[in-house]
């Protein structure tokens, strides 16, 4: 068997171009009464469609999509390390410091929805670039003011940058590694656990070592400029393909992939949402309820921090698990059932076996980098990998967005846990559902 090293290494990759022409999957199938045969169609049209085809991803694609996924939630976290230090320095409100906090999500919903839009009409990699270039200016725009709503523009606009780059990820994984999409999946998914852990672990220490928390904010910007230096010559090459191919010409033929007029769309959404909330939850109120079960404040985080470092694996294998199996309903099920003894078991038994809770709820988290695999499993196109990807996560962080704020509510008039984990049981029952629509193999495109 070859290497993974070695067949990442393989042909130079060919330039991409705006999706306004059907990218090619790895399964080619020609529309009934096409005249297209398996050498594609006939004359100039066909010559432009395979002269615009994506290769074989190389290191430097793969090498571009670590770099982007470890910026990916950076520059949330270290603001949430750093918010009480933010929120005296700009004076803000705790109304606009909770404001803050969602936007995020909000922002996600938002710009990610209009991704699809960008690529249809820009080659993927010209639009990644900017979305990366947006998310380094706006790091380093909002350490540089004193204003809290200029704050809130820049971040807004480091936030559109991650929004887009949420979306494409899938996509250029379709498009450029589609016979590795579960092993490429696992690995940027990673990058991304680990870049939320390290801002999250070293944006208080460094703005302590230099004094301001400009600077523990700041930092990330640097880190979001090198991941454009690999995707700059693809997007250079990107312009110059698109010129040769004509590509603009038939964008208004495309018919054009709607998923949210589809039950495929609707369930690969909830699925999204229901995970997501549950993520929230998770990240925001975890360490809390290790407290309120008498642990101190820096084992709870420790507890807290364990759901990431064995969600490290999970996420690893995970893809590659779900690309080799017929149906996703073995996984949808065994996530299901460990989230579950999880939130029995935080409701019921939260101290005396806190590490095994930590363990089965990294298990259960193992939907995202699921969901993420699903979205390539479930198209044949890169056009519709990135229409559904848009869809799926736009509409999924809305339902998300709800989650921490519905567990505050409850947990402030109970005055306990058993009720906001009940509100997580609900959402898992929804989650499953959607897990089992979305199981049994089929394309977006079909719908």
């Amino acid at each position: 068997m070859t290497p993974p090293t070695a067949a990442l290494a393989g042909p130079a990759v060919a330039p991409d171009v705006p999706l306004a022409t059907p990218a090619p999957d790895q399964r080619p199938a020609p529309a009934p009464g096409s005249a297209a045969g398996p050498a594609g169609p006939a004359g100039p049209a066909g010559s432009a469609a395979a002269a615009g085809r994506p290769g074989t991803g190389g290191l430097l694609v793969l090498a571009g999509m670590l770099l982007v996924a470890f910026n990916l939630r950076a520059a949330i976290t270290s603001l949430g390390a750093l918010l009480d230090e933010v929120r005296t320095g700009l004076g803000l409100s705790g109304t606009l410091a909770g404001f803050v906090t969602t936007l995020p999500t909000i922002a996600f919903a938002v710009f990610g929805a209009c991704t699809p839009w960008l690529v249809r009409r820009f080659a993927p990699a010209r639009v990644l670039v900017v979305a990366m270039v947006a998310l380094a200016l706006g790091q380093l725009l909002r350490v540089l003011t004193g204003s809290a709503l200029v704050f809130l523009l820049t971040s807004a606009l480091a936030l559109a940058g991650i929004a887009v780059a949420n979306i494409l990820l899938p996509m250029l994984v379709k498009q450029h590694f589609p016979h590795r999409t579960g092993m490429v999946t696992g690995v940027y998914t990673v990058a991304l656990t680990l870049g939320t852990s390290v801002a999250a672990a070293a944006a208080v220490p460094v703005a302590h070592a230099f004094g301001s928390w400009r600077v523990g904010l700041g930092v990330w910007a640097g880190l979001a400029a090198v991941a454009v230096l690999p995707w700059a010559p693809l997007a250079l090459r990107a312009g110059s393909a698109a010129r040769r191919a004509g590509r603009t010409a038939d964008a208004s033929a495309r018919p054009r992939i709607r998923p949210g007029r589809t039950r495929l769309g609707w369930a690969m959404a909830l699925y999204f949402g229901a995970q997501s909330l549950s993520g929230y939850v998770i990240m925001g109120w975890l360490a809390q309820l290790f407290r309120d079960a008498g642990y101190q404040p820096q084992d709870a985080g420790l507890l807290l921090a364990g759901v990431t470092a064995f969600g490290v694996p999970v996420a690893l294998v995970m893809p590659t698990i779900a690309t080799r199996l017929r149906t996703l309903r073995p996984l949808i099920l065994v996530l299901t059932l460990a989230s579950t003894l999880s939130y029995l078991g935080l409701a019921f038994a939260p101290h005396d076996l806190a590490l095994l809770w930590v363990i089965l709820l990294a298990v259960g988290q193992g939907a995202f980098p699921l969901i993420l695999t699903t979205i390539g499993l479930r198209a044949r196109t890169a056009e519709g990998t990135v229409q559904l990807s848009a869809f799926a996560q736009s509409t999924g962080y809305l339902i998300a967005a709800l989650g921490p704020l519905l567990v505050g509510v409850l947990y402030e008039a109970t005055g306990g846990w058993q009720a906001p984990i009940a509100f997580l049981l609900a959402a898992l029952v929804v989650q499953t559902g959607a897990g089992l629509a979305i199981s049994r193999p089929r394309y977006i495109e079909d719908e």
